[in-house]
């Protein structure tokens, strides 16, 4: 079986993740946090590195999934010839600092039998670590086995018999019969702990439904993309870590940018950019508490010396995450090296400041709160612009080669001083508006003398560089240049016409194929999916909004069987490529759906208007 990206769906408890695959394996699993050492690593390595099987026994059974709606809990119907059978997989959400990390898969049948079988292997330490295992007595109500192993223990709880198989899993076999149901749960517990109690699967069933179902009522959004829309939602808050408030750019590592490639990165950490984007899009649709929970989350991150502030801290804000390869594991289709731990942590990334300032603006906007700590710390966000933005940097792509002026990164920074100038204005606070005036003047000229190229009418990646880069669609999107400007529609075009797949779909940038580019690495990626996100709604600001929709709505078929999107997309081999799901696609997504959706209500109500006026 070919583990496609696309095959996996997500369930989470906002502290930890899961990937399942439509054929019934769990093939990654991270306990008990996201960044955790996974215990079931078979999607960077085989079915050896860790997975649990639950699916029919028959091999031709047929297979449909979705989500209940509003939450995240998995439905998966298996139909053979004469009888059907539906498997329900969460994991219970839970409040900070209280309970432990559970997996649980409920067994419905439907009508008929349909034969069943589960096979766990866990193995700890991304699939380094055989566990002991012990088997206790019925005095649960049901087998129970306990997988130890160091600091981790898992407790596999079943309501059917189980038994240990001759290479270190534990099985069952059991009949889902018409109107039976039959319960397998997993628990995660410090090893030094006496044993967790057994779950209760109809109270945790009951409790995540009513989470997620409440908390899906909140947003504000309402249009023809409703349902993509939520679904997006729910990835944004699944990948949020409930005790902090810092949100993972996925919940993976190392799923690869280009089958067999290098471009391998982990994902388990908050990126200042990621986090912050993600939360504007929540703010944009009525979920004020999640910008609250990371505005306090950067306050702690950032501490008492914005002068030191990373692009990219851990969950619990930790700065140190050092990289390194996991060579015992093959990788994602012989894609290596795994990696865990992020190097780029330590990049120069201009942009980022940007990025965190508008967030609070946006969210203070949208009703947040002012509160001083948080103003004094844009401040020295600010000034930390003023004193770097001259300099070059990584850029946006984290690029591993030599650092330059990127285009992007000196907007950003724009945007960092006209958001301090817009919050002076309003009267939200106090402060030298005149001094971030001149740092906002001064910005701009330098970008429109040095970064953009007359005689193409397009501004390009970096000062004196001939490439393109989509993240320049983002100049109209921030406000850095009127859509109706010439040098905005001109660039929008030229990334059109040289970053466009013949799908319409837009590359980052051009990689260099074989040898290494720009970017410090080899080999090519995927087109990748926020930057034509991006582009739907640089064409929407533009007055094309019939383009705009159609590249909209052939994006939202690129999304898996249950609404889920990767990093990139392969337009020859038709499959998703990079970490899965990723927060950066499904944010994007939902910024798209809100401005397109804004669009045609003002267009259909400045047409109304039109036909009052002419009757």
């Amino acid at each position: 079986m070919t583990a496609l990206i696309e095959d996996h769906a997500l369930i989470g408890d906002m502290h930890t993740a899961a990937l399942l695959h439509r054929r019934g394996p769990v093939t990654w699993q991270s306990f008990p946090d996201f960044d955790s050492p996974a215990a079931f690593a078979s999607v960077v390595g085989t079915p050896e590195h860790g997975a649990w099987d639950l699916c029919p026994t028959d091999p031709d059974a047929g297979v449909r999934r979705r989500y209940l709606p509003g939450t995240l809990v998995l439905e998966t119907t298996w139909t053979t010839h004469d009888a059907e059978a539906r498997v329900l997989d969460f994991m219970p959400t839970r409040d900070p600092g209280r309970g432990n990390p559970q997996l649980i898969r409920v067994v419905q049948g439907v009508r008929g039998e349909v034969q069943m079988s589960s096979r766990i292997l866990v193995r700890f330490a991304y699939g380094k670590v055989a566990p002991r295992l012990v088997r206790y007595s019925h005095q649960f109500g049901g087998d129970r086995y306990a997988a130890l192993a160091g600091p981790d223990s898992l407790y596999l709880d079943s309501s059917v018999p189980l038994s240990d198989l001759a290479d270190g899993s534990v099985g069952a076999t059991f009949c889902a019969r018409a109107g039976e149901q039959q319960v397998l749960a997993l628990s995660w517990q410090p090893s030094h702990l006496p044993a967790p109690p057994r779950p209760d699967p109809a109270a945790a069933l009951e409790s995540t439904i009513a989470f997620w179902s409440d908390w899906s009522a909140r947003s504000l959004y309402t249009g023809r993309y409703q349902e993509a829309v939520q679904r997006s939602l729910i990835v944004l808050k699944a990948l949020t870590y409930a005790p902090t408030g810092g949100m993972v750019a996925a919940p993976t590592t190392s799923l690869p940018e280009e089958i067999g490639g290098e471009r391998n990165w982990d994902y388990r950490y908050t990126w200042l950019r990621d986090a912050a984007i993600a939360l504007s899009v929540l703010v944009l649709t009525g979920h004020l508490e999640e910008a609250a929970a990371w505005r306090d989350w950067l306050a702690r991150a950032v501490a008492g010396d914005p002068a030191t502030v990373q692009i990219m801290y851990s969950i619990k804000g930790g700065r140190d995450l050092p990289e390194s390869t996991l060579p015992h594991l093959p990788g994602y289709e012989g894609s290596q090296p795994v990696r865990i731990g992020n190097d780029a942590a330590h990049q120069p990334q201009l942009d980022v400041f940007g990025e965190v300032l508008d967030a609070f603006h946006l969210a203070e906007e949208a009703g947040l709160a002012p509160c001083d700590d948080a103003f004094a710390l844009q401040s020295a966000l600010s000034e930390q612009v003023e004193t770097r933005w001259h300099l070059p940097d990584a850029g946006l792509w984290e690029m591993r080669g030599p650092e330059r002026h990127f285009v992007h990164s000196k907007v950003m920074g724009w945007v960092a001083a006209d958001r301090m100038v817009r919050r002076i204005e309003s009267g939200r606070a106090t402060g030298p508006v005149e001094k971030w005036r001149k740092l906002r003047n001064a910005i701009h000229a330098d970008v429109c003398a040095h970064g953009y190229v007359p005689v193409r009418n397009t501004f390009t990646q970096s000062y004196g560089s001939s490439e393109l880069d989509a993240s320049l669609l983002l100049i109209p999107l921030v406000g850095f240049l009127p859509p109706d400007d010439k040098r905005v529609i001109g660039t929008i075009e030229a990334i059109q016409n040289e970053l466009s797949t013949g799908d319409g779909l837009i590359l980052r940038y051009r990689t260099s194929g074989a040898a290494t580019g720009a970017d410090g690495l080899t080999g090519d990626e995927g087109a990748f999916l926020a930057c034509s996100f991006w582009l739907v709604e640089a064409l929407t600001m533009i007055g094309r909004t019939a383009e705009a929709t159609t590249l909209f709505e052939k994006l939202l078929a690129l999304a898996n069987d249950v609404g889920l999107l990767a990093e990139e997309y392969d337009c020859v081999t038709r499959r998703q490529l990079g970490n899965f799901p990723q927060a950066f696609s499904h944010f994007a997504l939902v910024s798209a759906a809100v401005r397109l959706t804004s669009s045609e209500r003002t267009a259909a109500r400045d047409e109304a208007v039109a036909l009052d006026t002419a009757a």
